[in-house]
């Protein structure tokens, strides 16, 4: 799965668009008094204003081998979300993934994962040409299943880990939706509350594009 494009909602547009541009120093694409765009490799980050948003938690992929180099760039322009050990990276070795993560202005989780799966080795050094694409987005419902049957049904794609209880994350390592229950499980590594939050995101799986939106706890065609 390829993640297009991700539209996510914040009522901070001005410090979203400085943060991201400016700290971070991802190209803008366009820009207009409602919206941003920034180009995130492969994706496209879109933010829209809203007069109420809630968090979200994303990801992002990054070359496999530049873990530790992500983490020094990354922990000179923002602070590093620590899990209850203390830290700043961690290591999924079910996924062969390696991760840290960061908050944005509107206390969005952001992570960045290097999953050695995908081999995408690079001899740059890292700065903010190596995000790679965006690889997830937060999918907090009241029922899992819900969302897998409308996915499984739409374009056949399955499960990656997980199950229907807690936590389920269906695609593969370029693109994820991570399914939770909201009233049993909130977001690694901080606890922070996990809001069911709008968004709309387009992304391509067999040669398919597909326009999707999550409103009232359901994901839905455009």
């Amino acid at each position: 799965m390829e993640v297009k494009s991700l539209k996510l909602y914040t009522s901070q547009l001005k410090e979203q668009t400085e943060f991201y541009s400016e700290v971070i120093g991802v190209e803008i694409v366009h820009k207009s008094e409602a919206s941003v765009t920034f180009n995130i490799g492969n994706s496209h980050l879109i933010f829209q204003f809203a007069q109420k948003s809630t968090p979200y938690h994303f990801a992002i992929n990054i070359p496999a081998d530049k873990t530790n180099e992500a983490l020094h760039w990354l922990q000179s322009k923002v602070m590093i979300l620590t899990d209850d050990d203390g830290n700043k990276i961690q290591d999924f070795s079910k996924w062969n993934a390696k991760a840290m993560y960061f908050y944005d202005k509107d206390h969005n989780i952001v992570e960045l994962i290097a999953r050695k799966n995908l081999s995408n080795h690079a001899q740059q050094t890292f700065s903010a040409a190596s995000l790679l694409e965006i690889s997830e987005i937060g999918v907090p419902s009241n029922h899992i299943e819900t969302q897998y049957n409308f996915l499984n049904e739409l374009c056949a794609i399955k499960i990656f880990d997980g199950n229907f209880d807690h936590f389920c994350a269906i695609g593969d390592d370029h693109g994820l939706f991570i399914c939770i229950n909201k009233e049993y499980k909130n977001w690694f590594p901080t606890g922070d509350k996990a809001y069911a939050s709008d968004f709309e995101i387009c992304f391509k799986e067999k040669e398919i594009m597909y326009n999707l939106a999550y409103k009232n706890m359901r994901l839905q065609t455009m």
